[in-house]
């Protein structure tokens, strides 16, 4: 069983909900050697978060975005007491609580197994943001 982790680089998104699942593979070219195993996925961020859903249509990528926007609102600052970077301050962490820091991925002949239907979300809560490291952990064969 081979264990390896690597830091990858994700360059700085607008805010939205992004794809990044080819980024991510290709930044690990050790990925194509594990026949059967599991990739841990952990944004070291807590103000992005990450997660998998719908990779073809982009307009769930808009809806998400809507919604999250709409569940927590910026435009009250009455509501938070951690504004200090700014209205997207606190409402980044509670996204980031909501969504989450991590997925755990199946590894299947050197890819991500994943449903035909899914692709790993970059989920940019910050109206300005930096890049984003994501530490990927892989177990595998």
């Amino acid at each position: 069983m081979e264990i390896f982790q690597k830091k990858v680089v994700i360059k700085r998104k607008p805010r939205g909900f992004h794809l990044i699942t080819s980024e991510v593979e290709e930044d690990i070219p050790d990925l194509r050697s594990i026949k059967a195993g599991i990739a841990h996925i952990h944004i070291m961020h807590t103000s992005a978060s990450i997660s998998l859903n719908e990779n073809a249509d982009p307009t769930v990528r808009t809806d998400m975005e809507s919604f999250f926007t709409r569940m927590v609102p910026e435009n009250d600052l009455s509501l938070y007491e951690h504004t200090m970077e700014g209205p997207d301050d606190m409402t980044s962490h509670i996204k980031n609580t909501v969504i989450g820091s991590s997925i755990t991925l199946p590894i299947t002949n050197g890819k991500f197994n994943v449903g035909t239907w899914q692709g790993i979300y970059l989920c940019e809560h910050r109206n300005s943001a930096s890049n984003r490291k994501l530490l990927v952990t892989i177990m595998g064969k």
